[in-house]
């Protein structure tokens, strides 16, 4: 059954039903051969940056696959890299449902998730069951009791256990539904932040005998002087990449929708051009001293193009996915590597 026939069925469910309801059927399809796959890209698809080799620039948003449990299912549909989480220490069950809102009309979703993971031990072991060998990152965050003050010992503990099974990890700052994480993107929280896992980061390359590049991942809701006090902090620490943007909690685009209301952060169309600005203004201060990856609102291939054009490396796709299903994937791959 191809998505778009199997998209009403999925769009008459609770979203967030949907969600493992599509994830579920996918990994069924593929134990039975049935599931959409993709070729393998040409080698003049292949991006490399953080030291890594991306076959294609196209990749799977942290989000969809918090737990890294449909690592294999997700791979089949052509991505060229991966990134699952958010996760944190500690399991958690997140914020209550609902908590997952479509805005049809507008190509949007509003969530308030809260994190919800299964901690990151259970994480690591899924991880270790996968058989998925291509560029795998790894989100990570902290839990929702965890003092601010005190928000570098949960990302430390996360990276520690990590560390060995990621291609590059990232730390999220950027959620709207942890209260004040969003704090940690200020100058001086940013700095203090970086500064220990950097030092971290140092460490676990001595033991382990390579040095996993870290990324960080910013919100859209940014002026140009906080975008490039973050540059700056980024440079001036070596991060190994930026990625933007997370969802927004602004509502352009989605006046007189239903659940416009809704507390929670906004991603799909609507917040393309603000993520693209984002991506634009980081590319400028940055100067190519760091690799930017754009994400949010990415519906179409040209879409996908626009971020490349804004000065972004890699893009990665979520929301599109509820709408488009994998063949975005594919249509993106093709708008950027011309095939």
């Amino acid at each position: 059954m191809t998505y778009a026939l199997a998209r009403p069925l999925l769009f008459a469910l609770d979203p967030e039903t949907a969600h493992h309801v599509t994830l579920r059927s996918l990994r069924f399809l593929g134990r039975i051969g049935l599931a959409p796959t993709a070729g393998r890209a040409p080698a003049a698809c292949a991006r490399e940056l953080m030291g890594l080799r991306f076959p294609n620039p196209v990749g799977l948003a942290a989000g969809l696959d918090k737990n890294g449990e449909y690592i294999d299912t997700l791979a089949r549909l052509g991505f060229g890299f991966l990134e699952i989480g958010t996760v944190t220490p500690r399991p958690q069950p997140g914020n209550p449902r609902p908590r997952m809102f479509r805005l049809r009309a507008a190509r949007a979703v509003i969530n308030r998730m809260g994190f919800n993971n299964v901690g990151v031990d259970r994480l690591v072991e899924n991880v270790q069951r996968a058989r998925y060998r291509g560029v795998l990152g790894i989100n990570i965050g902290k839990n929702f009791d965890t003092p601010l003050e005190r928000a570098a010992d949960d990302y430390v503990a996360c990276l520690r256990k990590v560390y060995s099974l990621a291609s590059y990890v990232t730390v999220n700052i950027s959620s709207p539904n942890t209260e004040n994480l969003r704090r940690l993107q200020g100058a001086v929280a940013l700095d203090a932040l970086l500064a220990t896992l950097m030092a971290e980061r140092r460490a676990l390359a001595a033991r382990h005998g390579r040095s996993v590049p870290l990324a960080v991942k910013i919100a859209p809701d940014l002026d140009r002087p906080q975008i490039e006090a973050i540059a700056a902090s980024l440079r001036r620490h070596a991060v190994d990449a930026v990625i933007a943007t997370n969802t927004t909690v602004t509502r352009e685009g989605v006046s007189g929708q239903p659940h416009e209301h809704e507390a929670g952060g906004l991603s799909g169309a609507p917040l393309k051009a603000r993520a693209t600005s984002v991506v634009r203004q980081l590319a400028q201060a940055l100067a190519g001293t760091l690799p930017v990856i754009g994400v949010g609102g990415i519906m179409t291939g040209a879409d996908a193009r626009e971020k490349i054009a804004a000065g972004a490396s890699l893009v990665q796709l979520y929301t599109g996915l509820v709408y488009r299903g994998p063949a975005l994937v594919r249509e993106c791959v093709s708008e950027l590597c011309g095939r």
